[in-house]
């Protein structure tokens, strides 16, 4: 703690003074400074006071020892950059240990948990326009140190998904929006779509995180066959027809659009997005309780018709999503429910993914509620050939730490995959794995 020691008046008045004409000098664009410097002024002058010491104790350095502590002060502020306009940052960092085995090569790898939901900070902010009435902005970033989207057998430190580079920083949102207190907000810009993982964001376990239906940590490795050769990537094996994302997240990465969220009636909200003439989608949310039973539901549909997504020429890719999730609160028994239909046109079968996850919310100690659950997921007609099926089954217990902001997770997983052709003696191999990871928000 800085200590200036026994001053007296007449000095603190002098360094007062003194900065007051430096402020007079330099003008408006130093106020702040000044600001602070009145206020520690008066903090030493109180105790001045209190302890009625003489003159001579303070030397000759009273305004360069104010001048070292301002600058110590100023140095660690955050400046939101105006006086209008709000700043707000916020994050979270996460990494996973991953020990995979694919049933002929077995490693172990430390990495995010994929673009998207990997480590990443946010600056937002709000500007009040007039009662009722508000603008702000989005600025997203996230900061991939290995991506779990792109991590596979041969490539231990996997490159951001967005940005192509291992230990990249790429920008996941950046838009402004209006928001009116009666008729919704409108955003412009980079950012997620109104059906961007609709479906899982229902999801209040404490788990979402660690379990979901993306492959956000297996997407990239590749399909190890019986006679041991490698074949397409788990994340193709109930892919999403280059819409970006795997297995149940199918339109999941951020785009450029127009965006319309309603305000909240009666636990229900509506949302709405459109991208350059090539996307556009919309959802529906509800959440609310019952008699002790927490309920959040949400609904979404969105086409495509843009050939860097996955669409044929003069064609479009249709995905419809849903989830429910169900909490019994005096015992924090839940369960949620996720589903999924690609309809990619001219495809024979339409792609269908059905997502389970059960379990208890509860609190066994004093850092914060843990929560054990088992999941499965089954994909049909989404994988490499005609009739395929993709099973995933696991396992977890989640713990949060609350005191730090803090949740850790050890889960299992199986990947299981078969169609009309990898069958047989080049039928698939399981795919397991074990993570052990934490997230800690900021």
């Amino acid at each position: 703690m800085y200590r200036m020691g026994a001053v007296s008046f007449t000095a603190i008045q002098f360094c007062t003074a003194f900065r007051h004409l430096e402020v007079m000098k330099t003008g408006e664009g130093h106020m702040n400074k000044f600001s602070l410097s009145a206020l520690v002024a008066a903090g030493v002058l109180a105790g001045g006071f209190a302890t009625s010491a003489s003159a001579a104790d303070l030397g000759g350095n009273c305004c360069a020892d104010l001048e070292e502590r301002i600058a110590e002060l100023e140095a660690t502020t955050v400046r939101k950059g105006n006086r209008k306009v709000s700043l707000t940052v916020s994050g979270w960092v996460n990494q996973q240990i991953t020990f995979w085995d694919d049933g002929a090569e077995s490693n172990v790898y430390i990495h995010d948990l994929g673009s998207t939901l990997g480590s990443h900070v946010k600056f937002t902010g709000q500007a009040t326009i007039s009662p009722g009435w508000s603008a702000g902005y989005v600025l997203h970033l996230e900061a991939i140190n290995s991506d779990g989207l792109t991590i596979n057998q041969d490539v231990d430190n996997g490159p951001a998904a967005l940005v192509g580079t291992a230990n990249g920083v790429q920008t996941l949102q950046s838009y402004w929006f209006v928001k009116s207190d009666t008729l919704g907000k409108v955003s412009v810009g980079k950012q997620s779509q109104a059906s961007d993982n609709t479906a899982i964001l229902v999801d209040g376990s404490g788990s979402l995180i660690s379990a979901n239906w993306v492959a956000f940590d297996t997407n990239s490795f590749g399909v190890r066959l019986k006679n041991g050769a490698l074949f397409g990537s788990w994340g193709g094996a109930q892919g999403c027809a280059g819409m970006g994302g795997a297995w149940g997240d199918c339109n999941g990465l951020t785009q450029n659009v127009v965006r319309y969220d309603s305000p909240t009636f009666a636990g229900f909200s509506v949302s709405a997005s459109w991208g350059e003439d090539d996307m556009w989608d919309i959802a529906a949310r509800y959440s609310g309780e019952f008699n002790g039973i927490k309920i959040a539901a949400a609904a979404a549909y969105n086409e495509v018709t843009d050939a860097g997504m996955g669409a044929a020429p003069k064609s479009s890719n249709d995905y419809f999503q849903a989830g429910l999730y169900l909490q019994h609160v005096p015992t924090g028994l839940f369960v949620l429910g996720n589903y999924g239909i690609l309809d990619v046109e001219g495809a024979p079968e339409n792609a269908d993914t059905w997502y389970v996850k059960a379990g208890l919310r509860t609190r066994f100690n004093a850092l914060g509620h843990t929560v054990f659950y088992g999941e499965y997921l089954n994909g049909q007609d989404g994988g490499f050939f005609a009739n395929s099926e993709l099973e995933v089954f696991g396992l977890g217990v989640v713990q949060e730490i609350d005191a730090a902001a803090m949740s850790v997770w050890l889960k299992y997983r199986n990947l299981s995959y078969e169609d009309d052709v990898i069958t047989g003696a080049i039928a698939a191999e399981d795919f397991d794995y074990v993570g052990l990871g934490a997230i800690i928000n900021f």
